[in-house]
């Protein structure tokens, strides 16, 4: 499994004319990955946008996933999908995927401590954690602060004492340069950003500056 530390999810509106050149200046500052996620677009417009992202992934070596919908993510060669705790069950997906005689990444999404619990046993290979912070991109859910983020560094540690498989998880909701170091600080390693990456002028400047304070709390953290 490919190590990663910042995952860029886009939010693409019906007229976004730049997101491939930001998505471009992402994969640039340091993104491993960039995730097409999109809740206005149709199929054809995210397969061709897909299409796109994939190119630039390969352009730069780093991956491409796609929010949801397994049609989509095989259709544009995706290196991974994400779903959530109401998408397709992560078996069903798996069983899709080898039927297409394909095989990619699974991350999954958790807002407790028990659907942590419960994801590290599923055929994922990363899970989220979070909104961390309140986020207009995740309204329906609370935040659940840093704390959620310490008790699964916790739980996982005792997991893999056990025997359990360890899995990686990125922090995602709400962080931005401001929040990160906290973040960090509860024991991520991982950050997932939206708004605090392609919401800024300077994409490129904003992802390395995103990059060097993860990699700087993981020093602090050794």
């Amino acid at each position: 499994m490919r190590p990663f530390r910042l995952y860029a999810v886009t939010d693409i509106r019906e007229n976004d004319p730049g997101i491939l050149q930001k998505i471009d200046a992402a994969y640039r500052g340091g993104a491993d990955i960039v995730q097409l996620r999109s809740k206005f677009l149709n199929d054809s417009e995210l397969c061709r946008i897909g299409h796109k992202i994939r190119h630039l992934a390969d352009k730069y070596q780093r991956m491409y996933f796609v929010n949801d919908r397994l049609d989509i993510a095989l259709a544009t060669r995706a290196d991974g999908i994400h779903l959530g705790q109401d998408d397709l069950p992560v078996s069903e997906a798996r069983k899709l995927m080898a039927k297409a005689d394909c095989r990619m990444w699974i991350g999954k999404s958790t807002h407790t401590l028990a659907q942590a619990e419960a994801v590290m046993l599923e055929d994922v290979d990363y899970f989220g954690v979070g909104p961390v912070f309140a986020t207009p991109t995740k309204q329906d859910y609370t935040p659940v602060g840093t704390g959620l983020i310490s008790q699964v560094v916790n739980f996982k540690r005792l997991a893999v004492k056990t025997g359990r498989q360890d899995k990686p998880f990125v922090a995602i909701g709400g962080i931005n340069l401001s929040n990160v170091g906290e973040v960090l600080g509860s024991g991520a390693e991982r950050i997932a950003v939206v708004r605090a990456l392609f919401d800024e002028e300077d994409v490129y400047a904003r992802a390395r500056a995103l990059c060097s304070r993860i990699d700087s709390g993981k020093l602090q953290n050794v």
